[in-house]
């Protein structure tokens, strides 16, 4: 696997990957706007999909679970540059803005297609990647303010996202569990997005669901991977890695584990329901 990050901020990165594919499970601390240069992404979150390819540019928000798999594409490396906007330089930029976000806002990807000033802006950056000396920090907030001017001038909804400054609440545990099962996340992590802590998630999530959540979890992405294969005709090589099973030979041990056959058997027999 060749898989490289060169940054010339803390903020600001070129990130270059050349193999088959690669998967990962995130939540990002900041919100992330990214240039596609070449290759293919599908971001999955709760009740949407997403495909983006070269040229396209969108906004990742923070705190937001999703699976993400890189593809290269054509011959060429999945090559992007990314943007960390981080709450604290959005603090910074909103200080002197009459701003207030409406709540209750949901934070969904913001896509901008090819958008020339998001492109010009972003592009200009690439120079900066081959430089040998340290970038200054004066030209990144200033390259920062820019793409932040941009999205505000593009986007009138903007500002909801990016100025709001408020981490997770408690939320409905049962209802947040049911939407985002599929995520093959630390348990801290789901602790966190729906505000408690490891050990008041793993008690409520007993009460609720009278199970550990890892036996849950596993049951849970089983079941949606049967019904992708027996509803949608779906292989299994195609959605193992979107239900949340990491490798393939492990996803058919288990699913054969549970239901007492393999997903393979059902390819064979598309009518088959179980």
């Amino acid at each position: 696997m060749e898989f490289q990050t060169k940054y010339i901020t803390p903020d600001i990165k070129l990130s270059c990957y050349s193999d088959k594919l690669f998967k990962t499970e995130v939540v990002f601390e900041n919100h992330m706007l990214i240039w596609f240069m070449s290759g293919e992404t599908k971001i999955i979150q709760a009740g949407a999909t997403y495909t983006f390819k070269a040229g396209d540019i969108f906004l990742i928000p923070r705190n937001q679970l999703a699976t993400v798999i890189n593809y290269p594409k054509d011959g060429l490396p999945h090559k992007t540059v990314a943007m960390h906007l981080s709450v604290s330089r959005l603090r910074d930029f909103y200080a002197s803005l009459r701003v207030k976000p409406r709540q209750g806002v949901t934070s969904t990807i913001r896509y901008f297609k090819s958008h020339p000033l998001l492109q010009s802006c972003l592009s200009s950056l690439i120079p900066y990647f081959d430089l040998q000396d340290d970038f200054p920090e004066n030209i990144a907030s200033l390259k920062i303010t820019e793409a932040l001017s941009i999205l505000r001038e593009i986007d009138t909804d903007i500002d909801d996202i990016l100025a709001n400054f408020e981490e997770p609440g408690k939320v409905d545990l049962e209802k947040f569990m049911e939407s985002n099962f599929m995520f093959n996340m630390p348990l801290e992590k789901f602790g966190y997005l729906t505000g408690r802590s490891l050990s008041t998630f793993n008690r409520d999530f007993r009460k609720i669901y009278n199970t550990t959540p890892q036996k849950w979890l596993t049951q849970k992405r089983l079941e949606l991977a049967h019904y992708q294969i027996t509803q949608h005709s779906k292989r299994p090589a195609e959605i193992y890695l979107e239900v949340g099973f990491e490798d393939l030979s492990h996803f058919s041990f288990a699913f054969k584990n549970h239901f007492g056959y393999l997903p393979t058997t059902l390819v064979k027999r598309p009518q088959a329901t179980g």
